[in-house]
């Protein structure tokens, strides 16, 4: 079990999670403690799974990826080695940058970033033949109007 977290804990994450670069000196002077408190408790949080990792979020569009999309896949059988299969195939195609397993109809959905429809149309192809692929149905994102990566900690129960 995670250990509980105290407003100190809670007051990094939030802070850490708006600006992963700041360093360590600054992160404390923020959270109202001294360095070497802060940066053991940084190391504990990471320890403990609560921060999974850093990472800069770039502007796909500046770079280039001109077509964001989304793929609803079904799959003709839904059994443990199947889904395995398909999450592997998933995982190695670089165009999906987001897998989730959904229930209902849909069996996953997958966020989709090319550089062109020609590439998007090609991962689509080679998608729908993937085994036990029953069908793929896409949509082209049109606006991105919230694109909030973070935790909202504000709604967390702190105890």
């Amino acid at each position: 079990m995670p250990p509980r977290l105290d407003a100190i804990d809670w007051n990094i994450l939030k802070e850490l999670q708006g600006d992963g670069r700041m360093t360590n000196v600054e992160l404390a002077r923020r959270v109202g403690i001294s360095a070497p408190p802060c940066l053991r408790r940084v190391r504990s949080l990471e320890e403990a799974g609560f921060i999974k990792g850093y990472r800069g979020l770039l502007d796909e569009k500046l770079l280039g990826f001109e077509v964001t999309a989304f793929a609803m896949v079904h799959l003709s059988s839904q059994a443990e080695t199947d889904l395995a299969a398909f999450e592997a195939f998933v995982r190695a195609a670089p165009v999906v940058r987001e897998c989730w397993m959904l229930s209902g109809e849909i069996d996953f959905i997958l966020k989709c970033v090319a550089p062109n429809l020609t590439a998007f149309q090609a991962f689509v192809a080679e998608l729908t033949g993937a085994p036990n692929v029953r069908n793929v149905k896409t949509s082209l994102v049109l606006r991105n109007s919230k694109d909030a990566p973070m935790v909202p900690l504000e709604l967390a129960r702190r105890e």
